[in-house]
């Protein structure tokens, strides 16, 4: 494979409807899209669905089955004068198409422009979004397109593609690569195809000819901590010192602090970065021990901005010192960890759809709302229900800390939520 050649994930990229994975509902036997195309009649259309599920996919195959004159836009580089340029050569054809992708990045000027040449089928209009289409499509086109929901692949379409991609790919088949395991690379796709054929290909293009081309989690992990850790190399040169700075402060020692925020000064350490860091301090190591310590660091990150040197270095050593007198607590911060930690694991599991907001009759038919309970409506502004996905019922991620103002949260937790969490 050479630089010119395409990437994994388009070489991939299905010839045939019927090929693409993980959305039956759409381009099955029978389905709409799929009766559609046989019938040569489609509607303009609004594709909805997160990264590489293939909306773009679906577009391209749409060209390939009618046809058609079929012209691409991209919402992020194109606006209303290209629009308008496709129109008018669109006057002079008969069905012809428009793809514009990420149509969400559209204003409404950019998308009044599409109107008058979709009423009249001047153009059939394709649209894809990852963006919910009821707030960001505006409603008189909005009107005039069938909404198409696209879903994120399951773990099966994903081995399915895998599978596909060994045994058809040439670059893969001339390299033996083989997959022995698979966890990785699902977990860190999302259901995103696309980004699941580029973590192969990255994996097989690092992977050394003596270990056989075998990918693992072990690899995988390896490989997407590696360009991280090239992306942290590149930051401050000064990482001892800020890295001491930091730990005098959480270790309460005001002395520590001002020293190595001296050091810094002397040493000409851009003065935002200072306060930059003393604010994720604030948040990371005293928290809702004292909430006071983020409003005077976000204040002392937008003074340093308005005064600079030398007269900086004085809002600084405030501030500083502030922040190592307070009480501390890490509990909102190991908690997001947590958090993160079981996404990663547990992959983008789906919103419960009692908690997903229903403003659009298309969503109220999905399902959205259903069962919801307005906390307010209930006795003491609390209504006992599930937050969490199905999969993670009784997940803790939150544990109050041990100060004053933490105790008083665990007392009023405990209290609604009985025995449900462990407060």
């Amino acid at each position: 494979m050479t630089t010119s050649d395409p990437p994994l994930a388009e070489r991939m990229r299905p010839k045939k409807l019927l090929d693409l994975l993980g959305q039956e509902h759409l381009t099955g036997p029978g389905c709409v899209l799929q009766k559609a195309i046989l019938n040569q009649e489609i509607p303009s259309m609004i594709l909805w669905g997160p990264p590489g599920v293939g909306k773009t996919t679906v577009a391209l195959l749409i060209e390939i089955s009618l046809k058609r004159p079929f012209y691409i836009l991209s919402a992020i580089s194109s606006g209303v004068k290209e629009v308008r340029d496709i129109i008018e050569k669109a006057k002079n054809l008969k069905g012809a198409i428009l793809f514009i992708d990420e149509i969400h990045r559209f204003n409404k000027g950019q998308q009044d422009a599409l109107l008058g040449a979709v009423e009249k089928g001047i153009i059939t209009l394709i649209g894809a979004t990852t963006e919910n289409p009821s707030f960001e499509i505006i409603s008189a086109l909005l009107s005039r397109c069938q909404v198409f929901l696209l879903k994120p692949l399951e773990d099966r379409h994903l081995l399915q593609l895998l599978n596909s991609a060994l045994q058809t790919d040439q670059w893969l088949r001339d390299k033996q690569v083989s997959v022995s395991q698979t966890g990785a690379l699902l977990r860190l796709s999302g259901g995103d195809a696309r980004k699941f054929l580029n973590i192969i290909e990255l994996s097989a293009s690092v992977i050394s000819e003596n270990e056989n081309l075998v990918i693992t989690d072990e690899s995988v992990m390896n490989i997407t901590q590696q360009r991280i850790s090239l992306y942290d190399k590149a930051g401050d040169q000064h990482y001892d010192i800020i890295s001491a700075f930091i730990k005098s402060i959480r270790g309460s020692d005001p002395n520590g602090a001002v020293y190595w925020l001296a050091r810094m000064i002397s040493g000409g350490e851009d003065v935002k970065f200072i306060a930059r860091r003393m604010l994720i301090l604030a948040s990371e190591d005293i928290g809702n021990s004292n909430p006071t310590a983020l409003v005077i660091a976000n204040n002392t990150f937008q003074a340093v901005h308005i005064i600079g040197y030398p007269e900086a270095r004085i809002i600084l050593s405030q501030c500083a010192i502030y922040l190592a007198c307070s009480s501390k607590s890490n509990s909102s911060y190991k908690a997001i960890n947590e958090a993160q930690a079981l996404t990663l694991e547990k992959g983008d599991l789906p919103v419960p759809l009692h908690l997903r907001n229903a403003p659009t009759k298309l969503m109220e038919s999905e399902g959205y709302g259903k069962g919801y309970k307005y906390s307010h409506n209930y006795y003491d502004n609390f209504s006992f229900q599930e937050y969490l996905p199905e999969a993670l019922s009784g997940t803790q991620f939150y544990f109050p800390g041990d100060n004053s103002r933490e105790l008083e949260f665990r007392r009023v937790l405990r209290n609604l939520w009985k025995d449900k969490y462990e407060y």
